[in-house]
């Protein structure tokens, strides 16, 4: 867990593809070559033979008013993404690599101009209708359109898209550099323009959506359940990115208020298994429970080298409190990691040091090489210490005492010009208001996280509350920027790009 700095990543990356990049190919590669050819028949890590039925019962933390996943409002259930069939299908024992799924082939331009996408002659929705490159180019319209904000960024280097064959669709782009963009189309969910007749995409809707993915919706008991059943004649069943997947028959998704509901319902037998993320759970909840001792549920720590990402106290630059970089470093140093660490996880978290973690990626040391020079282009914009000091987070003894890091916090608020009211609180210099801000979630567990960090910075004159919120609130007020502080989750990949412009601008 990290406090969230400002920091722009500057990526080049290369793609390759097997054979010509304007022939027909049966996959893209972000880095270095496809691990499967032409004629492969299943991913390696599936067993093409694994028998079909039975329920898979699975838990989700709030409540959801919406099966239409692709807008800002209302709340999304989940799971809405086995409904639908994307153009290319993601392998798992490889970085970044896609074979075809709705497209059966895709043509990339030498150049990096544009890539066709081939769509498969078989491919059809649910009700039996072909999908057509005029779905494919009504689905990417109407996201940029009326889809949430992130499709926006991901698909904006995309200059065109239209229909250049009977069963093929071209994307044109603006940027011939950037080289991860005929992948990131290719992950492209494609809805029925047919269905969408009529409707108000941009709205709400509890109507289970048409869609050509390996699963349909069976029932939906509006904010508490939703049930997904395997669609028995799926078109693309025996496709080899598919063989050997998605073999339960039902997929049952419950919701309960929070995470304390949501283990009580494990340990009750509600669904089926639990990715543990609340170290204190897991180090007393369970050891003792009845259904751990008797074997009904197994505990398992898993070692991973996936890149780890970053769990942080996100803080709003858009609000001009945290506008200033002084400000952002005392309330760093007003955070005492170790003694939170030690009190409510049992010492079981590690200090996050990079955006990246647990991945060559991570950051070390200062910029040199590549990296160096790729920086010193934007010199000008960035900060001087980025070049002569390492960053390196505070770090306390874990004891409670924070007191050096509390009069450095104090030191720098005094060289940046706040100085202290007669109510204790530091002032801003630029507005004469006190400094104060305000800390949201969703979720409970982080309260005990929050409230000593809220005691640090009355310390240093900062004034800031915490304040839970439904789930729906929180996510739109999330969406719309519209907070000063919460806790934040950054995913990673191993093969980091577009994304990357969502989490930092």
């Amino acid at each position: 867990m990290k406090l969230l700095t400002s920091l722009c990543l500057l990526l080049i990356s290369f793609i390759s593809l097997p054979a010509q990049a304007a022939e027909k190919v049966h996959g893209m590669a972000m880095h270095g070559d496809l691990k499967y050819g032409p004629d492969f028949t299943h991913f390696e890590y599936v067993n093409p033979n694994a028998p079909k039925g039975g329920t898979l019962k699975e838990h989700s933390i709030g409540t959801f008013d919406n099966l239409n996943g692709f807008i800002m409002k209302g709340v999304a259930a989940g799971n809405l993404s086995l409904l639908y069939d994307t153009l290319l299908s993601a392998s798992e024992d490889e970085p970044f690599s896609e074979y075809g799924l709705l497209a059966e082939s895709v043509e990339r331009a030498d150049d990096n101009s544009y890539i066709r996408f081939n769509l498969h002659p078989s491919a059809k929705f649910h009700d039996g209708k072909a999908v057509t490159p005029e779905d494919v180019i009504w689905t990417f319209n109407t996201l940029l359109e009326k889809g949430l904000p992130f499709y926006r960024a991901y698909y904006g280097a995309v200059e065109s898209v239209e229909k250049t064959g009977e069963q093929q669709v071209t994307f044109t782009f603006k940027d011939k550099t950037n080289k991860e963009l005929p992948l990131i189309l290719g992950q492209l969910p494609v809805l029925p323009k047919h269905y969408w007749d009529g409707k108000d995409f941009a709205s709400t809707t509890l109507e289970a959506p048409l869609g050509s993915g390996p699963y349909k919706i069976k029932a939906v008991d509006a904010g508490k359940r939703i049930v997904y059943e395997r669609v028995t004649d799926y078109w693309g069943k025996d496709l080899p990115v598919n063989k050997g997947r998605y073999n339960f028959d039902t997929i049952e998704l419950d919701y309960y208020r929070d995470a304390t509901v949501a283990v009580e319902a494990l340990l009750a037998g509600e669904y089926d298994y639990r990715l543990e993320n609340i170290a204190k759970t897991w180090a007393t909840t369970y050891k003792d429970a009845q259904a751990v001792k008797d074997g009904r549920i197994v505990l398992k720590e898993i070692e991973h080298s996936r890149p780890a990402g970053m769990q942080a106290f996100a803080l709003n630059q858009r609000r001009p409190i945290f506008a200033d970089i002084a400000i952002r470093k005392a309330v760093n140093l007003a955070f005492d990691f170790e003694w939170a660490n030690r009190q409510f996880a049992y010492g079981s978290y590690t200090r996050t040091d990079s955006y990246f973690e647990n991945s060559e990626l991570a950051s070390s040391d200062l910029p040199e090489g590549e990296e160096l020079a790729i920086l010193e282009e934007y010199k000008d914009q960035l900060p001087p210490a980025l070049f002569t000091e390492e960053f390196i987070v505070p770090k306390t003894k874990g004891d409670g005492n924070n007191r050096k890091q509390l009069r450095e916090a104090m030191h720098i608020l005094d060289e940046a010009g706040y100085k202290t009211g007669p109510d204790g609180l530091r002032i801003d210099p630029k507005t004469g208001q006190p400094l104060t801000f305000e800390i949201i979630e969703h979720q409970p567990a982080f309260e005990r996280w929050t409230l000593p960090l809220i005691q640090n910075l009355k310390k240093i004159g900062i004034k800031a509350t915490f304040r839970i919120v439904d789930t729906a609130q929180y996510q739109n007020r999330v969406l719309t920027h519209d907070y000063d502080m919460t806790v934040h989750t950054f995913p990673q990949s191993l093969s980091p790009g577009n994304e990357q412009i969502e989490y930092w601008h």
